[in-house]
């Protein structure tokens, strides 16, 4: 397994090269100049001089990027446009949040899309399979801050049982963090339920016109364990590929959830970044996004061998 995991991180490096080179070379397409917003209404020249100078912005883009990869390398993202900070603290400040919230999220999509989608696949054609694929296409169509601020008019406002926004970390109060992630992570988990309900319906589908299913249940088999055992660890794989997709989406797709329940989460500091003309960030941000996607197609080859022995004693 570890043999597989650094082989396939290897083959993931010139992705990762050529992302880096992608995001920088569009980003200096971008409309607008950073050190103008930088050096406030007066804008005078020396003080440009000196901040493009300071962030070496005079430098011909080839050795910009050069000079930004050497940093890359050495576990250095640059320093903030805006906040002088380095990069490498911003995203170790911000990507927590998004990450416990996007855990959650996945948790209850994976509480209510499985279950429900192997419910649909075992009634097929009766009103429970209907009502399933109702309440799956209600959760894909209905937008995250609409139903954001429903639950909040709804639980904070009315019910006063959950906080309206805000965020407290995990390691100062677990029960208080708990209650300020709940409402944002049902609103991201319900639209992902949806998809991962419809997804598993129709590989449960697949599988159980398989042979081996007409086998087991040949054999005497229980229902419940044709279904689970048999069935529903083969229909697992594609399962498995589109939860890991899904949780990079949420990495930096959280943004309009995090803007309602006012969350200091990573798809809020993307968004502020590529407006203040934040190059440094927009680049760290890309890139640690790229990473985050490659360690879970990665996440879900080892998976997929844990869940298939064939794949494992192939490997």
């Amino acid at each position: 397994m570890l043999r597989l995991f650094l082989r396939g991180l290897l083959s993931a490096l010139p992705t990762l090269l050529l992302v880096s080179l992608f995001v920088f070379t569009l980003q200096q397409l971008l409309p607008g100049d950073p050190v103008l917003a930088m050096a406030g209404e007066e804008r005078d020249p020396q003080v440009l001089e000196f901040l493009r100078e300071k962030y070496r912005l005079n430098d011909p883009v080839p050795v910009q990027y050069l000079q930004w990869m050497g940093g890359v390398l050495r576990g250095d993202l640059g320093i903030s446009l805006r906040t002088d900070q380095p990069v490498t603290a911003l995203i170790a400040e911000k990507l927590p949040v998004t990450l416990e919230l996007s855990l959650l999220a996945i948790v209850i999509a994976l509480l209510i899309g499985i279950p429900t989608g192997i419910l649909a696949a075992v009634r097929r054609g009766t009103a429970v399979d209907y009502g399933a694929n109702l309440v799956a296409l209600s959760g894909i169509s209905i937008p995250h801050f609409w139903l954001g601020i429903l639950l909040i008019l709804l639980f904070a406002v009315k019910l006063q049982w959950l906080p309206a926004s805000g965020f407290v970390p995990f390691h100062e109060d677990p029960l208080r963090n708990l209650r300020t992630l709940i409402l944002p992570a049902f609103v991201l988990g319900a639209g992902l339920s949806g998809t991962l309900m419809r997804h598993t319906r129709a590989a449960m589908l697949e599988v159980l016109r398989a042979d081996y299913v007409r086998t087991a249940r040949a054999k005497g088999l229980r229902e419940r364990v044709v279904i689970l055992r048999h069935a529903l660890r083969n229909a697992l794989m594609p399962i498995v590929t589109l939860t890991t997709l899904l949780f990079g989406e949420l990495l930096g797709g959280a943004v309009l959830t995090e803007q309602v329940f006012s969350i200091p989460g990573f798809g809020k500091m993307i968004v502020d970044a590529v407006f203040n003309r934040d190059y440094a960030v927009v680049q760290g941000v890309v890139l640690c996004v790229a990473v985050g996607f490659v360690l879970l197609n990665l996440v879900a080859d080892l998976l997929y061998r844990l869940i298939n022995p064939r794949l494992r004693h192939a490997a």
